[in-house]
């Protein structure tokens, strides 16, 4: 008997920021459940070799170079995914980016620009073009990645912390804009985890991730897979009444 939970056998799940971090481990996990993938990045060689690590046959995924701060190729991915496989039954937003830490007064307009461009005009132009894919089917999904620090303050992170709790604040709008038309908007928010997006001066030494872990009342960073085995949760198509949540994965920060 197979697990309805978790299998995504004819989903068509979209993904960005899938060239490495959690947006590969993702496209790993629904791959290996039955999915098919759409997948973009503006990395294209970590693009490609997310797409060689699945081991699907090639009619199962499709991939696009993507930088999610523009419209046109928010758009272009979902058109892509339309085309290859004529619905989108879940779309992740996961692309971002973090900036070096500098307390509010330091924070220079090309840095708050770009945080604005990437974390969050990524997510409201994926949702522009997501959403009206989903509105044809009748139903769909959409999970978008904010932070930890979109749900509460995280000093030297200020332009972060003003993009993810945008994502935050788009995941709750449209998710009562849209909930009546059976599509569903949810964030995961997830405390501090070594991918990419810590690899900026302040964040990416060994002596800097044991002080941040110290945050946690688990004393520990998150592991990717760990977060990603909670975007697969959210994503299950058992998890059919769960809207406009903002879901702290952070080891119990939040308890505090």
């Amino acid at each position: 008997m197979s697990d309805t939970l978790l299998d995504f056998t004819q989903h068509t799940v979209l993904i960005t920021g899938a060239a490495s971090g959690f947006g590969r481990l993702l496209a790993q996990a629904l791959a290996m459940r039955g999915a098919n993938l759409a997948l973009g990045d503006i990395d294209e060689e970590g693009l490609q070799a997310t797409v060689d690590s699945l081991s699907i046959d090639a009619s199962r995924v499709v991939s696009l170079r993507n930088d999610v701060a523009s419209e046109a190729d928010c758009k272009a991915l979902v058109d892509a995914a339309v085309n290859k496989f004529s619905r989108i039954d879940s779309a992740v937003n996961n692309a971002g980016i973090a900036h070096d830490p500098a307390a509010i007064h330091q924070i220079s307009e090309s840095v708050f620009d770009r945080q604005m461009d990437v974390n969050v005009k990524g997510v409201l132009f994926g949702m522009k073009y997501q959403l009206p894919a989903m509105l044809s089917q009748g139903h769909g999904h959409i999970l978008n990645v904010s932070s930890l620090a979109g749900l509460g303050g995280a000093p030297k992170a200020g332009a972060y912390v003003a993009a993810k709790h945008a994502v935050a604040g788009l995941t709750k709008t449209a998710a009562v804009e849209y909930g009546r038309k059976n599509i569903r908007v949810n964030a995961i928010c997830p405390f501090f985890s070594p991918t990419n997006i810590l690899n900026v001066d302040g964040y990416n030494t060994d002596e800097a991730r044991a002080k941040l872990a110290m945050g946690s009342p688990m004393k520990r960073l998150g592991d990717p897979q760990e977060m990603v085995n909670t975007m697969v949760l959210l994503l299950s198509p058992g998890n059919s009444y769960m809207n406009g949540q903002t879901i702290a994965v952070d080891g119990g920060v939040t308890a505090w």
